[in-house]
């Protein structure tokens, strides 16, 4: 899925994404958000629905039936049909922008973001995403023999868009203050396989973010924040902050976090330092100035970081957990049903 790789290797690109920010903080951007801040001090918090884990695990185990969700595949194509019908079912404008883009091996893929928008008409919005493609390649699974096969994603992958999922089924009925912009990146998990001697290249991954932030739907398209879900349903997960999204996000970090704690959920929101993590965030971050956070499971006691299924064929339904799934999703629900930032 994304790479974790170490602090020395990501220097060049921290320097690089800090410049970028800090010259769009001057630029029209910081007045967006300043009128954002100013026009949602005013409104108060709305009571906040109550996040269905059952509901969110149906939505997972629905797209883990597909089959592997690779681009270029019928079950790709079938499941893409699938997110855009329910998410129209679901009460949002749906927009599915498609594009090639070139993968690592310079094959082209055939992507679709699908961009769900409810309350369009708002000019103050909340981007909330995940990625819903799978992994072509289980590059570090124990038994080499499957390295080459792709995997079931019901985590990477499926785990966070069926959050956002459950998240919509309130957006109908219950509407937020700000206009909120739910976006299905395609493509985030093609790049470059672990198990193949392959020299590193940058911006194999997180193809479908990079399309989009070059091309967004909207003309001008800004947003108060972003939140990025990603591995957000594993049993015993547990969140750290990602340090990408201390850098140019700090402050909405420190609110989730806190609010994750306010609402019951701080063993699972840990207040201590992950990875810098390449994820579709850092492109939202680094092509739209738009401030993102990553939610995404931390484990310091596995050298990839992540759980022990990540990107190996045990990424299956049995590693999903009905409690993680709640306290992510009510979190995110909180924040922003409340308001406060």
């Amino acid at each position: 899925m994304k790479n974790n790789l170490n602090f020395l290797i990501k220097m060049p690109l921290i320097l690089s994404f800090l410049a970028i920010i800090s010259m769009g903080a001057g630029c029209g951007n910081q007045s967006n958000r300043k009128a954002n801040v100013q026009k949602k001090e005013t409104l108060p918090p709305l009571p906040t629905p109550e996040f269905n884990a059952d509901s969110a695990y149906a939505y997972i185990q629905k797209q883990v039936e597909f089959g592997p969700r690779v681009p270029n595949t019928e079950a790709h194509e079938a499941c893409a049909q699938w997110l855009t019908n329910k998410m129209k079912e679901l009460g949002a404008n749906v927009v599915v922008q498609e594009g090639k883009v070139t993968a690592f091996d310079n094959s082209v893929l055939s992507i679709k973001n699908i961009i769900a928008q409810f309350q369009p008409e708002k000019n103050d919005r909340i981007l909330l995403f995940a990625h819903w493609d799978t992994r072509p390649f289980a590059d570090h699974d124990p038994d080499p023999a499957k390295r080459n096969h792709p995997i079931d994603g019901a985590n990477d992958g499926a785990s966070g868009v069926g959050v956002l999922m459950e998240i919509a089924r309130h957006l109908k009925s219950h509407p937020t203050h700000p206009g909120i912009d739910i976006i299905f990146f395609d493509a985030e998990d093609y790049g470059i396989p672990d198990h193949l001697d392959i020299p590193y290249k940058q911006d194999t991954w997180c193809l479908g973010s990079q399309y989009w932030g070059k091309n967004p739907h909207k003309k001008d398209y800004y947003a108060r924040y972003g939140i990025l879900l990603d591995m957000v349903g594993a049993k015993g997960a547990r969140f750290h902050q990602e340090r990408y999204s201390l850098q140019w996000a700090s402050g909405l970090v420190d609110h989730i976090w806190d609010t994750a704690a306010r609402i019951g959920y701080g063993n699972y929101f840990i207040f201590d330092k992950g990875g810098y993590i390449t994820d579709d965030h850092v492109y939202v971050n680094k092509l739209t100035g738009i401030q993102t956070v990553d939610i995404i499971e931390y484990d310091p006691t596995n050298n990839s970081s992540f759980g022990k299924y990540w990107h190996t064929h045990n990424d299956n339904m049995d590693v999903i957990g009905k409690e993680t799934l709640k306290a992510v999703g009510q979190t995110v629900l909180e924040v922003i049903y409340q308001n406060q930032y």
